[in-house]
Protein backbone atom coordinates (compact mmCIF):
# COMPACT_ATOMS: atom_id res chain seq x y z
CA UNK A 1 0.00 0.00 0.00
CA UNK A 2 1.42 3.34 -1.10
CA UNK A 3 2.10 6.09 1.45
CA UNK A 4 2.07 8.72 -1.31
CA UNK A 5 -0.76 11.23 -0.79
CA UNK A 6 -3.36 11.18 -3.52
CA UNK A 7 -6.56 13.00 -4.50
CA UNK A 8 -9.57 10.76 -5.01
CA UNK A 9 -13.06 11.27 -6.40
CA UNK A 10 -15.74 8.69 -5.57
CA UNK A 11 -19.40 9.02 -6.62
CA UNK A 12 -21.77 7.14 -4.31
CA UNK A 13 -24.83 8.41 -6.20
CA UNK A 14 -25.59 10.56 -9.24
CA UNK A 15 -23.07 9.06 -11.67
CA UNK A 16 -24.66 6.61 -14.08
CA UNK A 17 -28.08 7.96 -13.08
CA UNK A 18 -29.85 11.29 -12.73
CA UNK A 19 -30.74 11.90 -9.10
CA UNK A 20 -29.55 10.85 -5.63
CA UNK A 21 -26.31 12.85 -5.86
CA UNK A 22 -23.51 12.08 -3.40
CA UNK A 23 -19.84 12.62 -4.31
CA UNK A 24 -16.83 11.97 -2.07
CA UNK A 25 -13.47 13.72 -2.43
CA UNK A 26 -10.42 12.68 -0.46
CA UNK A 27 -6.77 13.59 0.04
CA UNK A 28 -4.06 11.62 1.80
CA UNK A 29 -2.28 8.26 1.72
CA UNK A 30 -4.29 5.30 0.45
CA UNK A 31 -7.05 4.26 2.89
CA UNK A 32 -6.13 7.19 5.15
CA UNK A 33 -7.54 10.02 3.08
CA UNK A 34 -9.37 12.85 4.82
CA UNK A 35 -12.77 13.10 3.16
CA UNK A 36 -15.46 15.59 2.22
CA UNK A 37 -18.91 14.85 0.80
CA UNK A 38 -20.54 16.98 -1.90
CA UNK A 39 -24.35 16.78 -1.86
CA UNK A 40 -26.63 14.27 -0.20
CA UNK A 41 -29.73 13.79 -2.31
CA UNK A 42 -32.62 11.46 -2.96
CA UNK A 43 -34.42 9.98 -5.91
CA UNK A 44 -38.07 9.10 -6.07
CA UNK A 45 -39.85 5.72 -6.12
CA UNK A 46 -42.36 4.37 -8.60
CA UNK A 47 -45.19 1.92 -8.13
CA UNK A 48 -43.66 -0.59 -10.56
CA UNK A 49 -40.28 -1.10 -8.95
CA UNK A 50 -40.57 0.31 -5.43
CA UNK A 51 -44.24 0.14 -4.34
CA UNK A 52 -45.01 1.87 -1.07
CA UNK A 53 -41.52 3.38 -0.71
CA UNK A 54 -41.43 7.06 0.27
CA UNK A 55 -37.91 8.02 -0.83
CA UNK A 56 -34.79 6.36 -2.21
CA UNK A 57 -31.49 7.31 -0.57
CA UNK A 58 -27.90 6.50 -1.57
CA UNK A 59 -26.33 3.64 0.34
CA UNK A 60 -23.69 5.44 2.39
CA UNK A 61 -22.24 2.36 4.11
CA UNK A 62 -18.73 2.97 2.72
CA UNK A 63 -18.68 6.51 4.08
CA UNK A 64 -20.38 5.61 7.37
CA UNK A 65 -17.59 3.13 8.04
CA UNK A 66 -15.12 6.00 7.58
CA UNK A 67 -17.08 8.76 9.31
CA UNK A 68 -14.10 9.49 11.57
CA UNK A 69 -12.30 10.70 8.42
CA UNK A 70 -15.21 12.82 7.11
CA UNK A 71 -14.43 16.52 7.56
CA UNK A 72 -17.55 18.17 6.16
CA UNK A 73 -20.60 17.95 3.90
CA UNK A 74 -21.12 20.64 1.24
CA UNK A 75 -24.48 21.17 -0.49
CA UNK A 76 -24.38 22.88 -3.90
CA UNK A 77 -28.09 23.78 -4.08
CA UNK A 78 -31.52 22.97 -2.69
CA UNK A 79 -32.96 20.54 -5.22
CA UNK A 80 -34.19 17.30 -3.65
CA UNK A 81 -31.68 15.17 -5.54
CA UNK A 82 -28.89 17.16 -3.86
CA UNK A 83 -30.21 18.02 -0.36
CA UNK A 84 -33.17 15.68 0.17
CA UNK A 85 -31.33 13.05 2.25
CA UNK A 86 -29.59 15.30 4.78
CA UNK A 87 -32.19 14.80 7.49
CA UNK A 88 -32.33 11.05 6.98
CA UNK A 89 -28.59 10.33 6.81
CA UNK A 90 -26.82 13.08 8.76
CA UNK A 91 -26.95 11.19 12.08
CA UNK A 92 -24.95 8.35 10.53
CA UNK A 93 -22.31 10.72 9.14
CA UNK A 94 -22.07 13.41 11.82
CA UNK A 95 -20.06 16.01 9.91
CA UNK A 96 -21.00 19.71 9.72
CA UNK A 97 -23.08 20.71 6.68
CA UNK A 98 -22.11 23.85 4.75
CA UNK A 99 -24.40 25.67 2.33
CA UNK A 100 -25.35 29.14 1.18
CA UNK A 101 -28.27 30.91 2.87
CA UNK A 102 -31.20 29.72 0.73
CA UNK A 103 -29.95 26.13 0.55
CA UNK A 104 -29.17 26.18 4.26
CA UNK A 105 -32.74 27.34 4.98
CA UNK A 106 -34.11 24.30 3.12
CA UNK A 107 -31.54 21.97 4.71
CA UNK A 108 -32.43 23.19 8.21
CA UNK A 109 -36.12 22.52 7.55
CA UNK A 110 -35.26 18.98 6.49
CA UNK A 111 -33.15 18.46 9.59
CA UNK A 112 -35.98 19.75 11.75
CA UNK A 113 -38.50 17.45 10.02
CA UNK A 114 -36.24 14.48 10.77
CA UNK A 115 -35.63 15.46 14.41
CA UNK A 116 -31.98 16.35 13.76
CA UNK A 117 -30.18 19.48 15.03
CA UNK A 118 -30.56 22.50 12.75
CA UNK A 119 -27.28 23.80 14.17
CA UNK A 120 -25.38 21.20 12.15
CA UNK A 121 -26.12 23.33 9.07
CA UNK A 122 -23.69 26.25 8.67
CA UNK A 123 -24.34 29.23 6.38
CA UNK A 124 -21.48 30.21 4.09
CA UNK A 125 -21.13 33.28 1.89
CA UNK A 126 -20.29 33.09 -1.79
CA UNK A 127 -16.75 33.14 -3.20
CA UNK A 128 -14.15 34.27 -2.20
CA UNK A 129 -15.02 32.92 1.29
CA UNK A 130 -13.61 29.42 1.76
CA UNK A 131 -14.20 26.75 4.39
CA UNK A 132 -11.25 24.82 5.83
CA UNK A 133 -12.07 21.10 5.78
CA UNK A 134 -8.99 19.09 6.67
CA UNK A 135 -6.61 19.29 3.72
CA UNK A 136 -9.24 21.02 1.59
CA UNK A 137 -10.33 24.62 1.21
CA UNK A 138 -13.81 24.80 -0.31
CA UNK A 139 -15.59 27.87 -1.70
CA UNK A 140 -19.05 28.40 -3.19
CA UNK A 141 -18.77 29.87 -6.70
CA UNK A 142 -22.13 31.28 -7.93
CA UNK A 143 -23.62 29.64 -11.03
CA UNK A 144 -27.06 29.96 -12.58
CA UNK A 145 -29.55 27.09 -12.38
CA UNK A 146 -33.30 26.65 -11.94
CA UNK A 147 -33.17 27.38 -8.21
CA UNK A 148 -31.71 30.36 -6.29
CA UNK A 149 -28.13 30.49 -5.03
CA UNK A 150 -26.83 27.45 -6.89
CA UNK A 151 -23.09 27.18 -6.59
CA UNK A 152 -20.21 25.29 -8.03
CA UNK A 153 -17.58 24.28 -5.49
CA UNK A 154 -13.98 25.37 -5.79
CA UNK A 155 -12.10 22.57 -4.02
CA UNK A 156 -8.47 23.38 -3.31
CA UNK A 157 -6.20 20.54 -2.25
CA UNK A 158 -2.43 20.27 -1.80
CA UNK A 159 -2.41 18.63 -5.23
CA UNK A 160 -4.27 21.37 -7.06
CA UNK A 161 -7.64 23.03 -7.65
CA UNK A 162 -10.78 21.17 -8.66
CA UNK A 163 -14.14 22.66 -9.64
CA UNK A 164 -17.32 20.68 -9.05
CA UNK A 165 -19.94 22.47 -11.14
CA UNK A 166 -23.07 21.10 -9.49
CA UNK A 167 -26.13 21.57 -11.71
CA UNK A 168 -25.75 24.63 -13.90
CA UNK A 169 -26.63 26.60 -17.01
CA UNK A 170 -25.01 29.70 -18.50
CA UNK A 171 -27.82 32.19 -17.91
CA UNK A 172 -27.04 35.90 -17.75
CA UNK A 173 -30.71 36.85 -17.11
CA UNK A 174 -32.05 34.28 -14.61
CA UNK A 175 -34.73 36.62 -13.05
CA UNK A 176 -34.10 35.26 -9.54
CA UNK A 177 -30.61 34.47 -8.25
CA UNK A 178 -27.20 35.34 -9.60
CA UNK A 179 -26.46 35.64 -13.29
CA UNK A 180 -23.59 33.64 -14.72
CA UNK A 181 -20.43 35.74 -14.46
CA UNK A 182 -17.79 34.53 -16.94
CA UNK A 183 -15.26 37.09 -15.70
CA UNK A 184 -15.47 35.73 -12.15
CA UNK A 185 -15.10 32.17 -13.42
CA UNK A 186 -12.11 33.14 -15.57
CA UNK A 187 -10.50 34.76 -12.55
CA UNK A 188 -10.99 31.61 -10.46
CA UNK A 189 -9.65 29.38 -13.23
CA UNK A 190 -6.63 31.45 -14.28
CA UNK A 191 -4.31 29.90 -11.68
CA UNK A 192 -5.01 26.47 -13.19
CA UNK A 193 -7.68 23.84 -12.67
CA UNK A 194 -6.68 20.23 -12.28
CA UNK A 195 -10.13 18.71 -12.77
CA UNK A 196 -13.57 19.93 -13.80
CA UNK A 197 -16.23 17.61 -12.40
CA UNK A 198 -19.11 18.60 -14.61
CA UNK A 199 -22.90 18.31 -15.05
CA UNK A 200 -23.73 16.05 -18.02
CA UNK A 201 -27.54 16.17 -18.11
CA UNK A 202 -28.04 17.93 -21.47
CA UNK A 203 -24.92 16.82 -23.31
CA UNK A 204 -27.10 15.50 -26.18
CA UNK A 205 -28.95 18.84 -26.65
CA UNK A 206 -27.01 20.49 -29.46
CA UNK A 207 -28.66 23.93 -29.44
CA UNK A 208 -27.58 26.66 -27.04
CA UNK A 209 -29.63 26.89 -23.86
CA UNK A 210 -32.30 29.59 -23.51
CA UNK A 211 -32.48 32.07 -20.67
CA UNK A 212 -35.16 31.94 -17.99
CA UNK A 213 -36.25 35.43 -19.01
CA UNK A 214 -37.29 34.15 -22.46
CA UNK A 215 -40.37 32.28 -21.21
CA UNK A 216 -42.02 35.31 -19.62
CA UNK A 217 -43.65 36.94 -22.67
CA UNK A 218 -45.34 33.75 -23.92
CA UNK A 219 -46.59 32.84 -20.45
CA UNK A 220 -47.98 36.35 -20.03
CA UNK A 221 -49.74 36.20 -23.42
CA UNK A 222 -51.27 32.80 -22.61
CA UNK A 223 -52.58 33.86 -19.19
CA UNK A 224 -53.94 37.18 -20.48
CA UNK A 225 -55.99 35.42 -23.16
CA UNK A 226 -57.31 32.55 -21.05
CA UNK A 227 -60.94 32.22 -20.01
CA UNK A 228 -62.09 30.67 -16.77
CA UNK A 229 -59.64 29.63 -14.08
CA UNK A 230 -55.94 29.33 -14.92
CA UNK A 231 -53.78 26.75 -13.15
CA UNK A 232 -50.04 26.36 -13.72
CA UNK A 233 -47.60 23.82 -12.42
CA UNK A 234 -43.82 23.86 -12.42
CA UNK A 235 -41.04 22.58 -10.19
CA UNK A 236 -41.71 24.16 -6.80
CA UNK A 237 -38.00 24.91 -6.43
CA UNK A 238 -37.92 26.97 -9.63
CA UNK A 239 -38.56 30.21 -7.76
CA UNK A 240 -37.88 32.34 -10.85
CA UNK A 241 -40.53 30.47 -12.84
CA UNK A 242 -43.04 30.67 -10.01
CA UNK A 243 -42.45 34.41 -9.88
CA UNK A 244 -42.88 34.72 -13.66
CA UNK A 245 -46.16 32.81 -13.50
CA UNK A 246 -47.42 34.83 -10.52
CA UNK A 247 -46.58 38.12 -12.21
CA UNK A 248 -48.34 37.03 -15.41
CA UNK A 249 -51.45 36.23 -13.40
CA UNK A 250 -51.25 39.49 -11.45
CA UNK A 251 -50.95 41.56 -14.64
CA UNK A 252 -53.98 39.74 -16.04
CA UNK A 253 -56.00 40.87 -13.02
CA UNK A 254 -56.00 37.50 -11.28
CA UNK A 255 -55.50 36.75 -7.59
CA UNK A 256 -52.65 34.29 -6.99
CA UNK A 257 -53.06 31.17 -4.85
CA UNK A 258 -50.26 28.73 -4.03
CA UNK A 259 -51.35 25.09 -3.60
CA UNK A 260 -48.99 22.43 -2.30
CA UNK A 261 -46.70 22.36 0.72
CA UNK A 262 -43.47 22.32 -1.31
CA UNK A 263 -44.53 25.38 -3.31
CA UNK A 264 -45.32 27.39 -0.19
CA UNK A 265 -42.11 26.30 1.58
CA UNK A 266 -39.87 27.28 -1.32
CA UNK A 267 -41.42 30.73 -1.71
CA UNK A 268 -41.25 31.28 2.07
CA UNK A 269 -37.57 30.27 2.12
CA UNK A 270 -36.76 32.52 -0.84
CA UNK A 271 -38.43 35.52 0.81
CA UNK A 272 -36.87 34.80 4.23
CA UNK A 273 -33.36 34.66 2.77
CA UNK A 274 -33.83 37.74 0.59
CA UNK A 275 -33.37 36.05 -2.80
CA UNK A 276 -37.00 36.76 -3.81
CA UNK A 277 -38.52 40.22 -3.73
CA UNK A 278 -41.60 41.79 -5.29
CA UNK A 279 -43.64 38.59 -5.30
CA UNK A 280 -47.35 39.35 -5.85
CA UNK A 281 -49.68 39.10 -2.87
CA UNK A 282 -51.21 35.63 -2.51
CA UNK A 283 -54.57 34.44 -1.20
CA UNK A 284 -55.53 31.21 0.54
CA UNK A 285 -57.52 28.39 -1.10
CA UNK A 286 -60.59 29.21 0.97
CA UNK A 287 -60.66 32.69 -0.64
CA UNK A 288 -59.83 31.37 -4.10
CA UNK A 289 -62.84 29.07 -3.99
CA UNK A 290 -65.22 32.07 -3.64
CA UNK A 291 -63.69 34.45 -6.22
CA UNK A 292 -65.00 34.46 -9.81
CA UNK A 293 -63.06 31.84 -11.77
CA UNK A 294 -61.70 34.28 -14.34
CA UNK A 295 -60.09 36.30 -11.53
CA UNK A 296 -58.04 33.43 -10.04
CA UNK A 297 -54.74 31.78 -10.94
CA UNK A 298 -53.50 28.75 -9.03
CA UNK A 299 -49.81 27.83 -8.88
CA UNK A 300 -49.65 24.18 -7.89
CA UNK A 301 -47.23 21.34 -7.20
CA UNK A 302 -47.18 18.08 -9.12
CA UNK A 303 -45.56 18.83 -12.49
CA UNK A 304 -44.23 15.25 -12.60
CA UNK A 305 -47.56 13.52 -12.03
CA UNK A 306 -47.00 12.79 -8.33
CA UNK A 307 -50.16 11.13 -7.02
CA UNK A 308 -50.41 13.10 -3.80
CA UNK A 309 -49.49 16.51 -5.22
CA UNK A 310 -52.00 19.28 -5.89
CA UNK A 311 -52.14 18.71 -9.67
CA UNK A 312 -53.14 15.07 -9.34
CA UNK A 313 -55.72 15.83 -6.68
CA UNK A 314 -57.29 18.56 -8.82
CA UNK A 315 -57.37 16.12 -11.74
CA UNK A 316 -59.21 13.56 -9.61
CA UNK A 317 -61.77 16.02 -8.20
CA UNK A 318 -61.85 18.73 -5.56
CA UNK A 319 -58.77 19.90 -3.68
CA UNK A 320 -59.05 22.37 -0.81
CA UNK A 321 -62.58 23.13 -1.99
CA UNK A 322 -61.47 24.00 -5.55
CA UNK A 323 -62.57 22.06 -8.63
CA UNK A 324 -61.58 22.62 -12.26
CA UNK A 325 -64.34 22.81 -14.86
CA UNK A 326 -64.85 22.95 -18.59
CA UNK A 327 -63.16 25.99 -20.13
CA UNK A 328 -60.44 26.25 -17.49
CA UNK A 329 -56.77 26.17 -18.51
CA UNK A 330 -53.99 24.04 -17.04
CA UNK A 331 -50.37 24.89 -17.98
CA UNK A 332 -47.38 22.58 -17.54
CA UNK A 333 -44.48 25.06 -17.32
CA UNK A 334 -42.05 22.18 -16.95
CA UNK A 335 -40.42 19.26 -18.67
CA UNK A 336 -41.51 15.72 -17.89
CA UNK A 337 -38.55 13.83 -16.43
CA UNK A 338 -38.04 10.44 -18.15
CA UNK A 339 -39.86 7.78 -16.15
CA UNK A 340 -42.68 10.11 -15.07
CA UNK A 341 -44.58 10.08 -18.35
CA UNK A 342 -47.35 7.73 -17.20
CA UNK A 343 -48.26 9.87 -14.20
CA UNK A 344 -48.31 13.07 -16.26
CA UNK A 345 -50.38 11.52 -19.06
CA UNK A 346 -52.87 10.22 -16.50
CA UNK A 347 -53.37 13.76 -15.20
CA UNK A 348 -53.68 15.20 -18.72
CA UNK A 349 -56.40 12.69 -19.59
CA UNK A 350 -58.29 13.31 -16.34
CA UNK A 351 -58.31 17.03 -17.06
CA UNK A 352 -59.40 16.35 -20.64
CA UNK A 353 -62.38 14.41 -19.35
CA UNK A 354 -63.37 17.51 -17.37
CA UNK A 355 -63.12 19.74 -20.44
CA UNK A 356 -60.00 21.51 -19.15
CA UNK A 357 -57.58 22.78 -21.81
CA UNK A 358 -54.07 21.44 -21.07
CA UNK A 359 -51.09 23.40 -22.40
CA UNK A 360 -47.48 22.18 -22.46
CA UNK A 361 -44.38 22.38 -24.66
CA UNK A 362 -46.06 20.20 -27.29
CA UNK A 363 -48.72 22.90 -27.72
CA UNK A 364 -46.31 24.99 -29.76
CA UNK A 365 -45.35 27.66 -27.23
CA UNK A 366 -42.21 28.11 -25.18
CA UNK A 367 -43.31 27.79 -21.57
CA UNK A 368 -40.24 26.11 -20.11
CA UNK A 369 -36.45 26.24 -20.31
CA UNK A 370 -34.04 23.71 -18.87
CA UNK A 371 -31.90 24.47 -15.86
CA UNK A 372 -28.99 22.46 -17.27
CA UNK A 373 -26.24 23.39 -19.71
CA UNK A 374 -26.70 22.15 -23.25
CA UNK A 375 -23.80 20.81 -25.31
CA UNK A 376 -22.57 24.22 -26.61
CA UNK A 377 -22.69 25.55 -23.03
CA UNK A 378 -20.68 22.57 -21.76
CA UNK A 379 -18.08 23.29 -24.45
CA UNK A 380 -18.03 26.92 -23.37
CA UNK A 381 -17.50 25.89 -19.74
CA UNK A 382 -14.60 23.58 -20.74
CA UNK A 383 -12.99 26.40 -22.73
CA UNK A 384 -13.49 28.94 -19.95
CA UNK A 385 -12.06 26.80 -17.16
CA UNK A 386 -9.37 25.06 -19.25
CA UNK A 387 -9.13 22.04 -16.92
CA UNK A 388 -6.42 19.43 -17.17
CA UNK A 389 -9.10 16.74 -17.05
CA UNK A 390 -12.91 16.52 -17.22
CA UNK A 391 -14.86 14.09 -15.03
CA UNK A 392 -18.52 13.93 -16.12
CA UNK A 393 -21.15 13.48 -13.42
CA UNK A 394 -24.93 13.98 -12.99
CA UNK A 395 -26.01 11.79 -15.87
CA UNK A 396 -26.83 8.30 -17.04
CA UNK A 397 -24.02 6.20 -18.47
CA UNK A 398 -24.77 7.41 -22.02
CA UNK A 399 -24.48 11.03 -20.86
CA UNK A 400 -21.16 10.41 -19.12
CA UNK A 401 -19.77 8.58 -22.15
CA UNK A 402 -20.79 11.34 -24.55
CA UNK A 403 -19.35 13.99 -22.23
CA UNK A 404 -15.98 12.21 -22.17
CA UNK A 405 -16.02 12.23 -25.97
CA UNK A 406 -16.73 15.97 -25.89
CA UNK A 407 -13.73 16.55 -23.62
CA UNK A 408 -11.45 14.26 -25.64
CA UNK A 409 -12.32 16.11 -28.86
CA UNK A 410 -10.36 19.11 -27.58
CA UNK A 411 -7.50 17.10 -26.14
CA UNK A 412 -8.67 16.97 -22.55
CA UNK A 413 -8.41 13.77 -20.55
CA UNK A 414 -11.62 12.29 -19.20
CA UNK A 415 -13.00 9.13 -17.64
CA UNK A 416 -16.42 7.52 -17.30
CA UNK A 417 -16.77 7.31 -13.52
CA UNK A 418 -20.00 5.65 -12.37
CA UNK A 419 -21.21 5.08 -8.82
CA UNK A 420 -18.68 3.08 -6.81
CA UNK A 421 -15.73 3.80 -9.09
CA UNK A 422 -12.89 5.50 -7.21
CA UNK A 423 -10.82 7.79 -9.42
CA UNK A 424 -7.27 8.94 -8.64
CA UNK A 425 -6.89 12.54 -9.83
CA UNK A 426 -3.27 12.93 -8.73
CA UNK A 427 -1.50 12.43 -12.04
CA UNK A 428 -1.84 14.11 -15.40
CA UNK A 429 -4.85 11.99 -16.30
CA UNK A 430 -7.55 10.30 -14.22
CA UNK A 431 -6.99 6.65 -13.34
CA UNK A 432 -9.24 4.06 -11.74
CA UNK A 433 -8.02 3.41 -8.20
CA UNK A 434 -10.61 0.83 -7.18
CA UNK A 435 -14.24 0.01 -6.71
CA UNK A 436 -16.55 0.14 -3.69
CA UNK A 437 -19.99 -1.31 -3.03
CA UNK A 438 -22.79 1.16 -3.70
CA UNK A 439 -26.53 0.85 -3.88
CA UNK A 440 -29.78 2.22 -2.56
CA UNK A 441 -31.55 2.49 0.74
CA UNK A 442 -35.33 2.82 0.87
CA UNK A 443 -37.17 5.10 3.26
CA UNK A 444 -40.24 2.98 3.90
CA UNK A 445 -42.53 4.89 6.23
CA UNK A 446 -40.22 5.94 9.06
CA UNK A 447 -37.75 3.05 8.60
CA UNK A 448 -34.74 2.73 6.29
CA UNK A 449 -34.40 -0.66 4.62
CA UNK A 450 -31.72 -1.91 2.28
CA UNK A 451 -32.55 -2.55 -1.36
CA UNK A 452 -31.39 -6.16 -0.90
CA UNK A 453 -33.21 -6.78 2.39
CA UNK A 454 -36.15 -8.41 0.62
CA UNK A 455 -38.86 -6.13 2.02
CA UNK A 456 -39.76 -4.49 -1.28
CA UNK A 457 -39.18 -7.73 -3.19
CA UNK A 458 -41.79 -9.48 -1.02
CA UNK A 459 -44.17 -6.54 -1.48
CA UNK A 460 -43.84 -6.81 -5.25
CA UNK A 461 -44.41 -10.55 -5.13
CA UNK A 462 -47.60 -10.06 -3.12
CA UNK A 463 -48.75 -7.39 -5.54
CA UNK A 464 -48.14 -9.67 -8.53
CA UNK A 465 -49.33 -12.97 -7.10
CA UNK A 466 -51.70 -12.24 -4.23
CA UNK A 467 -51.46 -13.70 -0.73
CA UNK A 468 -52.99 -16.58 1.22
CA UNK A 469 -52.85 -17.00 5.00
CA UNK A 470 -53.44 -20.58 6.19
CA UNK A 471 -54.28 -21.26 9.84
CA UNK A 472 -54.11 -24.79 11.32
CA UNK A 473 -54.91 -25.90 14.89
CA UNK A 474 -53.36 -29.05 16.38
CA UNK A 475 -54.11 -30.65 19.77
CA UNK A 476 -51.66 -32.02 22.36
CA UNK A 477 -51.29 -35.23 20.34
CA UNK A 478 -50.49 -33.35 17.12
CA UNK A 479 -53.88 -34.17 15.64
CA UNK A 480 -55.72 -31.52 13.60
CA UNK A 481 -58.58 -29.78 15.34
CA UNK A 482 -61.19 -29.17 12.68
CA UNK A 483 -60.19 -28.12 9.17
CA UNK A 484 -57.65 -25.51 8.14
CA UNK A 485 -58.99 -22.15 7.02
CA UNK A 486 -57.68 -19.63 4.54
CA UNK A 487 -57.75 -15.85 4.22
CA UNK A 488 -57.19 -14.55 0.68
CA UNK A 489 -55.93 -11.14 -0.41
CA UNK A 490 -55.56 -9.93 -3.97
CA UNK A 491 -56.96 -13.12 -5.52
CA UNK A 492 -60.15 -13.80 -7.50
CA UNK A 493 -63.06 -15.39 -5.64
CA UNK A 494 -63.76 -18.10 -8.25
CA UNK A 495 -61.41 -20.43 -10.12
CA UNK A 496 -61.65 -22.77 -13.11
CA UNK A 497 -63.78 -25.28 -11.24
CA UNK A 498 -66.44 -22.57 -10.72
CA UNK A 499 -66.25 -23.15 -6.97
CA UNK A 500 -65.09 -20.50 -4.49
CA UNK A 501 -61.30 -20.50 -4.48
CA UNK A 502 -61.18 -20.46 -0.68
CA UNK A 503 -63.31 -23.64 -0.55
CA UNK A 504 -61.07 -25.41 -3.04
CA UNK A 505 -57.95 -24.53 -1.10
CA UNK A 506 -59.40 -25.51 2.26
CA UNK A 507 -60.60 -28.86 0.88
CA UNK A 508 -57.19 -29.68 -0.61
CA UNK A 509 -55.49 -28.68 2.64
CA UNK A 510 -57.87 -30.87 4.67
CA UNK A 511 -57.03 -33.83 2.44
CA UNK A 512 -53.32 -33.16 2.90
CA UNK A 513 -53.69 -33.10 6.69
CA UNK A 514 -55.67 -36.34 6.56
CA UNK A 515 -52.83 -38.04 4.65
CA UNK A 516 -49.98 -36.49 6.65
CA UNK A 517 -48.03 -38.84 8.86
CA UNK A 518 -47.04 -38.35 12.48
CA UNK A 519 -43.56 -37.15 11.53
CA UNK A 520 -44.96 -34.35 9.36
CA UNK A 521 -47.64 -33.30 11.85
CA UNK A 522 -45.13 -33.05 14.71
CA UNK A 523 -42.57 -31.00 12.74
CA UNK A 524 -43.56 -27.36 12.11
CA UNK A 525 -41.06 -26.98 9.28
CA UNK A 526 -42.26 -30.02 7.33
CA UNK A 527 -45.90 -29.18 8.00
CA UNK A 528 -45.55 -25.59 6.83
CA UNK A 529 -43.69 -26.62 3.68
CA UNK A 530 -46.34 -29.19 2.83
CA UNK A 531 -49.23 -26.78 3.38
CA UNK A 532 -47.47 -24.07 1.35
CA UNK A 533 -46.90 -26.45 -1.55
CA UNK A 534 -50.57 -27.52 -1.58
CA UNK A 535 -51.82 -23.91 -1.64
CA UNK A 536 -49.48 -22.85 -4.46
CA UNK A 537 -50.18 -25.93 -6.60
CA UNK A 538 -53.94 -25.80 -6.05
CA UNK A 539 -54.05 -22.07 -6.80
CA UNK A 540 -52.01 -22.62 -9.95
CA UNK A 541 -54.53 -25.15 -11.15
CA UNK A 542 -57.49 -22.91 -10.32
CA UNK A 543 -56.34 -19.41 -11.28
CA UNK A 544 -52.97 -19.82 -13.02
CA UNK A 545 -51.00 -18.10 -10.22
CA UNK A 546 -48.85 -19.25 -7.33
CA UNK A 547 -49.60 -16.82 -4.49
CA UNK A 548 -47.37 -15.88 -1.60
CA UNK A 549 -48.33 -18.01 1.41
CA UNK A 550 -48.13 -17.46 5.17
CA UNK A 551 -48.69 -20.51 7.38
CA UNK A 552 -49.85 -20.15 11.00
CA UNK A 553 -49.61 -23.39 13.02
CA UNK A 554 -51.09 -23.20 16.54
CA UNK A 555 -50.51 -26.11 18.93
CA UNK A 556 -52.45 -26.63 22.13
CA UNK A 557 -50.17 -27.38 25.07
Amino acid sequence: MSTRPRVIYLPLGGAGEIGMNAYVYGYGPEDKERLILVDLGVTFPDMDGTPGVDLILPDMTWLMERRDRLEAIFITHAHEDHVGAVGHLWEKLGAPIYARAFTANIAKRKMEDAGQPEGAVKVVSAWPQQVDAGPFKVGFLPISHSIPESSALVIDSPDGRMIHTGDFKLDKTPIVGEAFDPDLWAEVAKSGVKALICDSTNVFSRHAGRSEVSVGPEIEELVAGAKGMVVATTFASNVARVKTLAEAGHRAGRSICLLGRAMRRMIEAAIETGVLTGFPKVIGPEDAAHIPRDHVMLLVTGSQGERRAASAQLARGKYNGIELKEGDTFLFSSKTIPGNEKGVIRIVNQFSEKGVDVIDESSGGHYHVSGHANRPDLEAMHDLVQPQMVIPMHGEHRHLREHVKLANAKGRAGVIAVNGMMIDLSGNAPTVAGYVETGRTYLDGSVQVGALDGVIRDRIRMALNGHVTVTVLLDEDDEPLGTPWCDLMGLPEMGRSHAPLVDVLEEDLSQFLGRAGEKTLSDDGQLEEGLRRIVRNSAMGEIGKKPEVTIVVSRLQ
